[in-house]
């Protein structure tokens, strides 16, 4: 009868849970270009960079792995001249739990590339930096808008009828 009285109290939500159980460097490629043809006159370099992310269910139970790509790639301003090219495939291994299957997706390519662009950034840095260049230090991803356009982006093919890739 005391369980009658007693009034329920409303579960509280559990937390997601995320832990990284790994980083590494999946590929990378650095080439200067400008040491191997040299360049004539003012350098003024014009930096790009491209982020793309990828996600899978790992076999074990709660684990996922998470690689994000940077190409980077500066050219001189004056003549359009390469001046060097980096690619960086960095990966994470991630336990994630007490995430609802359809928040899974957004939060395996917004929060865990968030947790692993400090080391990109560091990476990027010093490849730089070795290869004979001023340090880059990449400006912050929104991984969030990057998230929202690529879905944006398969939405509109779908619509035309193209091929989402």
């Amino acid at each position: 009868m005391a369980d009658e009285a007693a009034p329920q109290q409303p579960q509280q939500p559990v937390p997601p849970k995320m832990q990284v159980l790994g980083q590494f460097i999946r590929d990378m490629s650095f080439e200067n270009v400008l040491a191997q043809k040299g360049v004539q006159g003012e350098v003024q370099p014009d930096i790009n960079v491209e982020v793309s992310l990828d996600a899978k269910k790992r076999s074990t139970e709660h684990q996922y792995e998470v690689t994000t790509k940077f190409t980077v790639s500066s050219k001189n301003k004056a003549s359009g001249d390469q001046l060097f090219l980096l690619e960086l495939e960095y990966g994470g291994i991630f336990h994630i739990e007490n995430v609802p299957e359809d928040q899974m997706h957004p939060f395996l390519l917004i929060e865990c590339p968030r947790m692993l662009f400090p080391f990109v950034r560091r990476i990027v840095s010093d490849i730089t930096s070795d290869g004979g260049f001023p340090p880059l230090n990449l400006d912050t991803v929104d991984f969030l808008a990057l998230y929202r356009r690529e879905i944006q982006r398969r939405a509109t093919a779908e619509k035309e009828g193209q091929p989402v890739s």
